[in-house]
């Protein structure tokens, strides 16, 4: 098999986003449904493979690290969704999904990425089921909700997890909800790991000192180290968004920001002046 990257057409940099991209585009053409061709299983198997390893940022860092030979020998990544075998999608008793904590590129099936398209699990014949949208908060995205809604002039309660994404298509008795998350100026999001802006001054990035940033939850202190460059990043482990049915959680990175004055006074600039002839002694 081809290095994930090449099977996803993708280059090692590039951000997660485009990798989802990417997956979605490639699973639709070779999807054996729609793709008649003798090689769209084995292809379509590759796709799968790739996008289980490339979208795990755990398993992506392992396989940048090992190469895909070792990776491959070693078995890492295998099962799920590319198995190779027919997919299945239940629900245990206790209510959680089988393919907890992977993301499927915003969807809460591995299915439903065809159905939009096809109107059937796998290419199965059955009745195309009514789907409706609704826009909901990055809070309410974040910690889950419960909201009263109409449906075709009937009134109902429906509760949506925590950690959901936009796009992420919930199943209800009778009918799909396909969810769209509106932005918030504060985070970008990437799956269940969050990113934040903070911009600090130079005085700053060259002393050090303490900031607050936003949380999801709460803000955060953070201890800035002496000599931080603009664009650095500082992980907060286990800082980031729920995985529906899941306590486990994504990451928040701080990209740190270093704020240059447009204007500064006449004393400034004489001790900017004294600082550089020091730094050259």
């Amino acid at each position: 098999m081809a290095d994930y990257y090449e099977v996803l057409g993708v280059s090692k940099n590039a951000p997660v986003h485009d990798i989802k991209a990417a997956y979605r585009r490639l699973a639709l053409e070779w999807h054996p449904d729609r793709n008649k061709s003798k090689e769209a299983g084995e292809k379509f198997k590759e796709i799968n493979q790739a996008y289980e390893v490339l979208g795990d940022l755990k398993k992506k860092e392992l396989y940048d690290q090992v190469g895909h030979e070792a990776f491959s020998r070693q078995g890492f990544g295998r099962g799920g969704a590319s198995s190779g075998g027919p997919f299945t999608y239940t629900y245990t008793s206790s209510g959680e999904s089988p393919f907890e904590g992977f993301d499927f590129g915003g969807f809460s099936n591995p299915f439903d990425i065809f159905e939009q398209f096809f109107g059937g699990r796998g290419g199965s014949a059955r009745q195309r089921r009514p789907a409706y949208q609704i826009a909901i908060s990055f809070d309410e995205a974040v910690h889950g909700v419960t909201k009263e809604v109409q449906i075709e002039g009937k009134k109902k309660t429906i509760k949506i997890p925590a950690g959901v994404d936009g796009g992420t298509r919930i199943r209800f008795s009778d009918f799909d909800l396909l969810v769209d998350v509106r932005p918030d100026h504060r985070f970008r999001r990437e799956g269940q790991d969050i990113y934040t802006e903070m911009s600090i001054s130079v005085t700053m990035a060259i002393l050090g000192g303490m900031v607050t940033v936003p949380g999801i939850d709460e803000d955060i202190t953070l201890k800035i180290r002496p000599g931080t460059e603009s664009g650095q990043i500082m992980r907060l482990s286990g800082r980031g968004i729920v995985y529906p049915h899941s306590h486990r959680r994504g990451n928040q990175y701080v990209v740190f920001k270093v704020r240059i004055p447009s204007k500064i006074t006449h004393k400034q600039k004489k001790l900017l002046e004294e600082f550089e002839r020091e730094g050259r002694r």
